[in-house]
């Protein structure tokens, strides 16, 4: 088989729609766009809200409140910590060493999604759910950290 050889499946090439080619066509004429307005015109495109012409929408209500971007955390739930060692201390630099999370200086969260079988461990993380502290310490580890109310 040579390159000048290869062909394409049948029926995965299909003909495009040539517009505006002659009445013989088709699709001569008005190129199946109808007859005249905004839509017939070459470059109009209505985006996402577009009205028309008149005010969109949201632009209309009235705006109220504001709205923060929230730092991006990185979640490590129990089961992903039983990559590590017994005993061993958990910090940003071990988490990235192990290849939990990607980066030590950002927000780091450990959640108490699975089981954790490894024993001994002392975290020392930014924020700890409750569940996530409860089964560290039942495993006979340590929580040195910002222990949260709820998992999230």
């Amino acid at each position: 088989m040579r390159l000048n050889e290869l062909k394409p499946p049948p029926g995965s090439k299909k003909k495009r729609r040539r517009l505006a080619r002659g009445r013989g066509s088709g699709r001569g004429g008005t190129a199946g766009r109808g007859h005249k307005g905004q839509k017939s015109r070459s470059g109009f495109s209505a985006g996402a809200g577009w009205e028309g012409g008149r005010s969109r929408l949201i632009m209309r209500l009235p705006k109220r409140g504001f709205s923060r971007a929230k730092e991006p955390v990185q979640i490590v739930n129990l089961r992903d910590l039983n990559r590590l060692e017994a005993g061993a201390t958990v910090t940003p630099e071990s988490l990235v060493a192990a290849g939990l999370v990607r980066k030590a200086e950002r927000a780091i969260k450990i959640l108490g999604d699975g089981e954790l079988l490894v024993k001994g461990l002392v975290v020392r993380i930014g924020a700890i759910s409750k569940g996530a502290a409860a089964a560290i310490t039942a495993t006979g580890g340590r929580v040195s950290g910002v222990v949260d109310e709820e998992q999230t």
